[in-house]
């Protein structure tokens, strides 16, 4: 038994110091990234990801986001046809393909190739994608995918540490995920006591990827666009967004009314009703790490994604980052034991 006695932050824990800026306006601010990646691919649009998760990762929501320049992982429980239909529109450069690390995640990749072949594609980005990232047979299941896709951007993950990060950049990832039990609808934290706080896990593991020419992708954690700045500012090359997108028209599901409020079904991947809808039930030697939650209804995800956009390029005036990849290098963090006023945050209307 070991403990570690650095102390470790997540967002909560910190904010970002202004310093005097020559930007007079939030629309000076770009909020565009262009990427190489370390096995050739390249990237160009605002490094903000959809999740890879159920009521996110629609076609939809790709359609929407990719018109803005962000991008999409879809959902794993997408058919082989809608995948093929999509990666062969412009939108290919904006959204990924997830799988799991089984044989029939092998077999999908195989039908996906030579299909996008067959129509002069290829496929561009790949998410191979489990909740445990530290496990040797992912090691070797990435290699082996590398091995089959010389030329894909592999996104792979998801870890927390820095020596795990660089394993999984020399067995073929260009980026990592990064974080564990971070997600509002997660509760690996509770469950199995394992984690990491997100924003020291941002900060190592984005130092350790871009020592070796690699890329992370933050995921999961943020509550608001403060959040998502300050990932970017601890150095974050991507974010990845679930429950902060999630609840709009463009991501399915039942709408619930209740009470003359209407909400949509929200739940973790881990979760019992993930696991029901996909896998057949729960296995006998395993526990939900998931919570199922019902959110408000939000309308329009465009509506959302300004919002979201308009609070990061707020941060940039106030540190003077005319562009986003100036961020991490123009952003100060201090500690705090209190972040903002939470006066209004309980048993109070909002109109």
């Amino acid at each position: 038994m070991r403990i570690e006695t650095e102390l470790k932050y997540d967002f909560d824990d910190v904010l970002i110091r202004p310093k005097r800026s020559t930007l007079s306006s939030r629309k000076e601010v770009d909020l565009h990234r262009s990427y190489k990646f370390k096995h050739g691919g390249t990237y160009f649009g605002i490094p903000i990801m959809a999740a890879n998760m159920d009521g996110v990762g629609t076609v939809e929501v790709s359609k929407e986001l990719s018109d803005i320049g962000l991008f999409t992982c879809f959902k794993k429980s997408l058919d082989k046809k809608t995948l093929v239909e999509e990666l062969t529109t412009e939108r290919e450069n904006n959204v990924a393909v997830t799988i799991g690390k089984r044989d029939l995640d092998l077999n999908k990749l195989m039908f996906l190739k030579e299909a996008l072949l067959t129509e002069g594609h290829t496929l561009k980005f790949l998410c191979v994608d489990v909740a445990n990232g530290y496990s040797q047979s992912f090691v070797d299941f990435i290699k082996k995918v590398r091995d089959f896709l010389p030329h894909t951007n592999i996104i792979a993950g998801n870890v927390v540490t820095g020596e795990m990060v660089e394993e999984l950049l020399l067995a073929g990832a260009d980026i990592i995920k990064v974080g564990i039990g971070s997600g509002s609808v997660c509760t690996t934290r509770i469950k199995t006591g394992v984690g990491y706080p997100q924003f020291s896990c941002i900060a190592e593991c984005a130092d350790a990827a871009h020592g070796l020419d690699g890329h992370i992708v933050a995921d999961g954690g943020c509550t608001s666009p403060g959040d998502v700045a300050k990932a970017f500012g601890a150095g974050a090359d991507f974010v990845m967004l679930g429950s902060m997108l999630a609840g709009c028209k463009e991501g399915g599901g039942d709408i619930i009314e209740k009470d003359g409020a209407s909400y949509v079904e929200f739940y973790g991947m881990s979760s019992k009703v993930a696991n029901e809808k996909h896998s057949g039930g729960l296995k006998d030697y395993r526990t939900s790490e998931g919570r199922r939650v019902a959110l408000p209804y939000r309308g329009l995800i465009k509506d959302v994604v300004q919002d979201i956009l308009g609070g990061i390029r707020s941060t940039c005036t106030y540190v003077g980052a005319s562009q986003l990849k100036h961020l991490s290098k123009c952003a100060t963090f201090i500690r705090c034991t209190n972040t903002h006023s939470k006066i209004y945050e309980s048993n109070t209307l909002e109109i």
